[in-house]
């Protein structure tokens, strides 16, 4: 039978690591021009599949067959020389070059040798309108957002002209709006022949773009079906192979005496004007915003991780008055920062040595670590944060994205805070773990603690905060409690000028 030259087909493809296997005898065909997504909890295999395709990973066994040939790809160049590219989870952006210079990075017009600046920059151009992001080709990439260079990775693979885009989590970083202009990205390339297979924990985003769906657990292949078959009900059972019952827990309130933990009064900061806001002791205070709103410099402003230019914050009636990170800690207040490998773990160190980095003043004296009371604090931490490993000398680079982040969070609770601030607490993170998570906070707001939560995703603000706060151009334009509380009620605060 004639296949069709991008048709790709997996036949019993295994691979492991260390001795642990990631895929498990998987056969899957993937179909020229359809929105193929892969679906499964952090260490399904979702991801291990993907860089075998795309040449990053050579399987230990099983075939991979491109419009019926066969094909063994040992990098991502030969993969990309017969038309396959990948959107990395993680961004490979060089910061010291520019947009321009980094979408068309190898691929740059050149003439006797040299690169043809104007054609650069023109090239660029063409394909940024083409795709509907706006971006200036002279800036330098490094001085950008997370969700700006995501941007720039799509733009680079799109520049390739590849048949089959694997985009592994693409709009993790991106705002709501910023994520639906890229879905108009995806059909559109879907419906010109391009073959997408898409890598997402957003299983709204999957259902609403594929046409087809696979479901991997623990590295086997559950099921393949078409994405109108599906519901996030059905896809949830499937990957957990269970029911995992309502995403979000049930909000306990704070009692109505319950004290003021927090207090900011008419703060300013970079990219923050005359913030005021106060938590209660129990209370999980949501903050939504566009990207660039002003969220993620509220909480480092909060937590002292930059120069506040006036206003006052008081943990339990109590002016902090240091200008550091360490001062928020002392008084009570830890953090949880956006990108847990770019700000917050060591990845090639232990899960021990992670989770006492913030607090490691507890069992050493005189500098010296007493690695017995090391120990026992942090399997004490991990009986309340539950983290799947091989024990607590395991590096966490070998942790899936879930079980990372709670080793983070276990870092920031170990300070025992009276503040907890959490900034997209589950970005990047399997909808098992995200329930995992959410226990945990709601878990921790119980025992007293007063909770930040910010997040782009607005079904989890909504989900998990007793109220939430709208910030847009670093100002706090709208509070929403009770059944002022919804999707539209933000989007409306988020984008009107006069809310």
């Amino acid at each position: 039978m004639t296949r069709h030259k991008n048709e790709l087909e997996i036949v019993r493809v295994s691979k492991s690591f260390g001795g642990v296997a990631a895929l498990s005898d998987v056969s899957l065909t993937i179909k020229p021009g359809e929105v193929h997504s892969l679906v499964g909890e952090n260490g399904a295999g979702k991801s291990t599949l993907g860089k075998i395709i795309s040449g990053i990973h050579t399987a230990d066994s099983g075939e991979v067959f491109l419009g019926g040939n066969k094909v063994h790809f040992k990098s991502p160049r030969e993969a990309l020389a017969h038309g396959i590219v990948t959107i990395a989870q993680e961004l490979a952006i060089v910061p010291g070059l520019t947009v321009a210079e980094n979408v068309l990075l190898g691929e740059e017009p050149r003439r006797f040798g040299f690169i043809r600046r104007k054609k650069l920059r023109k090239d660029f151009a063409e394909l940024a309108k083409r795709v509907g992001f706006e971006f200036s080709p002279n800036t330098l990439a490094g001085s950008l957002s997370v969700a700006e260079q995501q941007k720039i990775e799509i733009l680079r693979a799109l520049s390739r002209n590849a048949s089959i885009i694997i985009m592994d989590e693409p709009t993790a970083a991106l705002s709501r709006q910023e994520a639906e202009a890229l879905h108009t990205v995806i059909r559109n390339l879907s419906a010109a022949g391009t073959t997408v297979i898409l890598v997402s924990h957003f299983l709204s985003e999957v259902l609403e773009l594929s046409d087809t769906i696979s479901v991997l657990r623990d590295g086997i292949l559950i099921k393949t079906a078409s994405a109108s078959e599906c519901s996030q009900e059905s896809l949830i059972e499937l990957m957990l192979g269970r029911s995992l019952g309502a995403i979000y827990p049930e909000k306990v309130f704070p009692h109505h005496s319950a004290p003021t933990v927090l207090f900011v009064n008419n703060l300013c900061a970079a990219g923050v004007s005359n913030a005021w806001l106060s938590v209660r002791a129990g209370e999980i205070l949501g903050i939504a915003g566009l990207v660039g709103s002003g969220r993620t410099e509220l909480a480092r402003a909060i937590f002292r991780d930059s120069k506040i230019n006036s206003g006052t914050i008081e943990i339990n009636g109590v002016r902090i008055t240091g200008k550091a990170p360490l001062a928020a800690l002392q008084r009570g207040i830890s953090m949880l920062p956006e990108s847990r490998k770019d700000l917050g773990l060591l990845i090639e160190r232990s899960i021990q040595e992670n989770i006492t980095l913030s607090s490691v003043s507890k069992w050493s004296r005189l500098g010296i670590i007493n690695p017995r009371r090391e120990k026992y604090v942090v399997e004490k931490i991990l009986e309340k944060v539950v983290v799947k490993s091989s024990g607590i000398k395991q590096k966490v680079s070998h942790l899936s994205g879930g079980n990372q982040q709670k080793v983070l969070l276990a870092r920031t609770i170990m300070s025992n805070p009276r503040v907890l601030i959490v900034d997209e607490p589950t970005r990047g993170v399997d909808v098992g773990s995200k329930r995992a998570i959410y226990d945990l906070l709601v878990a921790l707001a119980q025992d007293g603690l007063g909770i930040i939560a910010i997040s782009s995703d607005l079904e989890e603000v909504l989900g998990i905060a007793h109220r939430v706060l709208v910030i847009r151009g670093g100002r706090i334009v709208s509070e929403l409690s009770g059944r002022t509380m919804s999707e539209h009620a933000v989007l409306e605060a988020a984008f009107t000028e006069n809310s």
